[in-house]
């Protein structure tokens, strides 16, 4: 068969033309810029392995049959098809425009034919079998201690499989399997080559240490925890949705609407913040926010919220720096491009994800479902892990609430989109290292208690019914100059106010200090 036909057979993967840049050209019909393998499917086209037709589909999760997979190996390794020997398989006959392929790739020992004596060119490849003729084809080298949960030593491919896991080539799916019996799509493949023919594509594990130990965590911007499951309303909906639009769904709110949620709604979590599960019902779960404290429930601030916001993860990237957002709003993105195009989603102050590499202004961090994002460096502070958050002072304290000064209130809020009278207290100490109490009336316990006569910024005030000797209901943050920031009530926003006014003056209850200077 002539180079011609070769080419004639590639045109599977469609006619490629030659431009500086792929990525500066649409690839495919199915090949957007935001597509996750797009990076790894420019650089194939760039080399030839692959054509590019942006009027046709790339069929990106069509399995790979392995005749596609020899087509594209004899491309990347550079293989003449001419004058090979015969490869004698029973399906395969010498009029067949596959045949100088199927006898190229046979001659070099990259596949070969079962036990009938075929070589099955239209049947697709496992990932299994992906492994070892990679592995073969490109005479990779080296192995790991590490298996996958579903690769027993004793599986037939698990040496290839650990070596592709060794080269940065494959880091498996975020279960920690590799699932080597399942049929491999032509994504993939073309992904896996890629990353062997380019280092720079590669699956640096710098920071990624496999642990199998099952956890779950919060897989949109904001998730609001309500009392009972189903109990909301259609204006609530931007909250249940996943992803979730909790800055729209506040903005939407009237005062009687935000009223209404009090006595609903009780706390928020994060994304990416760990969750414990303690109930299921319908498609709700009762979790448990495990770094809000409350007294009655030791597994975190309980609550219930659409499954779909919970996403089960092995926390294998617990060896990584840590990004702490601290901008009031911050947006991740698919590419390190400051434009909507390549916008992924908007996410709180505090939200805390892990780092995986700093490039230039941008760092790259690992999402709980949705691989690596990338964050502006000027909106997150980077730590080598929680407890290395240097303690702050107190103006660092004052100077992050007052980044929400003007922000509408929000029942329940702790995130930058809208927070409680707590909820911007827990939100700022946790920002700077500090973990206190989610609820007003139980960080007036803790902490360590402050005469008026001795407050300083950063401190906590207190409020309760009765003219302060009943239940606290309020808590303001002291920032000096006989003044405190608070977050009042659904009709008002964040503000600073004197704190000898009004019922503040005649409900004070008391101080606390968690910033011992």
């Amino acid at each position: 068969m002539t180079k011609k036909l070769l080419a004639n057979l590639l045109a599977i993967f469609v006619v490629f033309t030659t431009i500086s840049s792929a990525s500066a050209a649409p690839l495919f019909k199915d090949v957007g810029d935001n597509f996750s393998a797009k990076a790894e499917l420019d650089y194939l086209a760039i080399q030839g392995i692959i054509t590019a037709d942006p009027t046709s589909d790339f069929n990106v999760n069509k399995e790979i049959t392995r005749l596609e997979a020899s087509a594209m190996m004899i491309q990347a390794l550079g293989l003449e098809t001419e004058d090979r020997p015969a490869p004698n398989f029973n399906d395969v006959t010498p009029e067949g425009e596959d045949y100088n392929i199927i006898a190229t790739i046979a001659d070099e020992g990259i596949m070969s034919g079962n036990a009938n004596g075929e070589f099955m060119p239209n049947n697709p490849l496992t990932r299994g079998q992906m492994a070892a003729i990679l592995v073969n084809a490109f005479n990779l080298e080296g192995t790991s201690d590490y298996a996958f949960r579903d690769v027993p030593e004793t599986y037939w491919a698990s040496d290839a499989i650990k070596t592709l896991f060794a080269n940065n080539i494959t880091t498996g799916y975020a279960d920690n399997t590799y699932q080597p019996t399942a049929f491999i799509t032509k994504t993939n493949f073309a992904v896996f080559l890629a990353r062997i023919l380019n280092p720079d594509l590669q699956q640096v594990k710098t920071c990624y240490k496999p642990n199998n130990a099952k956890t779950h965590i919060v897989n949109v911007q904001v998730t609001t925890l309500w009392k009972q499951p189903d109990k909301n309303r259609v204006v609530d909906r931007p909250s249940l949705t996943s992803p979730t639009d909790v800055g729209e769904w506040a903005k939407s709110l009237s005062v009687n609407q935000k009223l209404w949620l009090v006595g609903k709604i009780d706390t928020q979590a994060l994304y990416g913040q760990e969750v414990t599960i303690l109930k299921s019902s319908g498609n709700w779960y009762q979790i448990a926010v495990k770094d809000q404290y409350v007294p009655h429930n030791k597994s975190g601030y309980p609550g219930w919220v659409p499954k779909s916001h919970i996403t089960e993860v092995y926390p294998n990237y617990e060896d990584c720096p840590i990004a702490i957002v601290d901008a009031a709003v911050a947006k991740l993105y698919n590419e390190p491009k400051l434009s909507d195009k390549y916008s992924f989603m908007d996410i709180s102050y505090t939200t805390i994800l892990p780092v995986l590499k700093e490039e230039k202004d941008w760092l790259h961090v690992q999402t709980p479902a949705n691989g690596v994002k990338y964050l502006r460096k000027q909106d997150a502070k980077t730590f080598e892990n929680y407890a290395a958050v240097p303690k702050p002072s107190q103006q660092d304290i004052v100077n992050s609430a007052k980044k929400f000064l003007g922000l509408p209130y929000l029942w329940a809020g702790t995130s930058g989109f809208g927070f409680d009278c707590s909820g911007i207290i827990h939100s700022v100490y946790k920002n700077h290292g500090i973990i206190i109490p989610r609820d007003s009336f139980v960080q007036a316990t803790h902490g360590t208690p402050v005469a008026k006569n001795n407050l300083q910024s950063g401190d906590l005030m207190f409020f309760a019914y009765n003219g302060g000797k009943g239940k606290v209901y309020h808590v303001g943050m002291y920032i000096g100059d006989g003044k405190m920031l608070h977050a009042p009530n659904s009709s008002r926003k964040v503000e600073i106010i004197p704190i000898d006014i009004g019922i503040y003056k005649t409900n004070y209850s008391g101080a606390r200090r968690y910033l011992q200077q």
